[in-house]
């Protein structure tokens, strides 16, 4: 199956049907399992042989998700969590303990900032921000107790690339863990692991799911790094629900032909949005005016459904043209088929300073756009409507 093409992978790929011979998956809404005796039992906790033994561990549900994301995004295997912060933070605590320091992207998800800056240093690990536009940020912020690298790209809201061929190179060369968020990306349009990364992180709440009905979080790598992950969770119990795993695997079908159309949506949004005169900047990777147009265009099928922008005149100038929507809703959430407005200043990054949000990019006027699957000509009639 590896060999077919990332269409058919995400389609045909399913768990092994059952005597019923049902042509969709069916749910197995079961806590536990059913030994066949008391050898039988003895084995499978023993880890003699495969099989399921408690849901928490694994259920046929998540074992076909995890299989098809790891087809999908070339990994040996992985893990699949509750909800996307879960699958951070199970990552991040299997791999670091009191002493040791983690080289993060400045531009990094609230929620993932105050993992950083106010959970970890409770246990002793430390922590220093580099900037994803400055390289010799990263190779002079790498530390003796440096034991993770984490980074988003493209990252959330300010949409910065950087080179993770580079970064692997880098990490390997120091011996460090290199973790990437790829949620913006998914597997379909960059695929971390192939460019040198250790871990691929995923929300599944976002793009995976794609309909804003579910959450989710799934972790991918190597067969050995999962074993530690697995380690881990099976025991502090950041499990995913076998409703939501079967929900997410239906999901991937159309994952490929969701993100050809948000991408198709959002470059002609950020077009139109880059020759508005009250709009300060625009940023989305696959537009030339942005810094790592190329890093982009080498690492990246195309460039993503998020489009951020500045529009003139701060925060009421924000408000202003986010209360003005018609068809876009208004959410903290992204990478649903209905498109979204965010203002991450007050909602997603409302946790940071005002410096730290400057240091990030993150402007009073910032506004991040998730575009759907509705008529671009639409989506574009909104905006224009309320920009106006």
């Amino acid at each position: 199956m590896s060999e077919e093409n990332f269409e058919t992978i995400a389609i045909r790929l399913q768990a092994e049907r059952s005597q019923y011979k049902e042509h969709s998956v069916p749910l197995y809404l079961t806590s536990s399992y059913k030994f066949d005796d008391a050898e039988d039992m003895r084995a499978l906790f023993a880890a003699e042989k495969e099989g399921n033994v408690y849901s928490r561990y694994a259920n046929p549900n998540t074992s076909e998700l995890i299989e098809k994301m790891a087809a999908l995004e070339g990994a040996e295997t992985g893990w699949v969590t509750a909800t996307g912060m879960a699958a951070i933070f199970t990552t991040l605590a299997t791999f670091l303990q009191n002493g040791d320091h983690v080289l993060s992207s400045r531009s990094v998800f609230g929620s993932t900032h105050q993992l950083l800056t106010a959970v970890f240093p409770k246990w002793g690990i430390t922590y220093s921000y580099a900037d994803l536009d400055k390289p010799e940020q990263w190779t002079e912020g790498i530390k003796e107790n440096t034991k993770v690298i984490f980074v988003e790209t493209p990252s959330n809201p300010g949409i910065d690339i950087i080179d993770l061929q580079w970064l692997a190179d880098l990490a390997k060369e120091h011996k460090i863990l290199l973790v990437v968020d790829n949620c913006f990306a998914t597997p379909y349009l960059q695929q971390p692991l192939k460019l040198g990364a250790d871990i691929s992180i995923h929300s599944a709440t976002k793009y995976i799911d794609g309909q804003g009905r579910t959450l989710g979080g799934i972790i991918l790598g190597s067969a050995e790094l999962m074993k530690q992950i697995e380690g881990f969770a099976r025991h502090s119990g950041p499990a995913m629900s076998p409703f939501n795993a079967w929900l997410l695997s239906k999901s991937l079908e159309t994952l490929a032909v969701r993100m050809d159309r948000h991408c198709e949506n959002a470059l002609k949004v950020a077009t139109f949005l880059e020759s508005q005169s009250n709009v300060k900047k625009v940023m989305y990777p696959f537009l030339q005016s942005h810094p790592q147009y190329e890093i982009a265009r080498k690492q990246m099928k195309q460039g993503g459904g998020i489009v951020t922008f500045v529009i003139e005149g701060g925060v009421q100038a924000a408000a202003g043209f986010m209360d003005k929507l018609k068809m876009f809703s208004i959410s903290a959430n992204l990478g649903d088929t209905r498109s979204i407005a965010t203002h991450p200043a007050t909602s997603t990054h409302s946790k940071l300073t005002e410096a730290q949000r400057q240091e990030v990019g993150i402007e009073q006027g910032t506004i991040r756009l998730s575009i759907g699957l509705e008529h671009v000509d639409d989506i574009l009639k909104d905006i224009q409507q309320a920009l106006s």
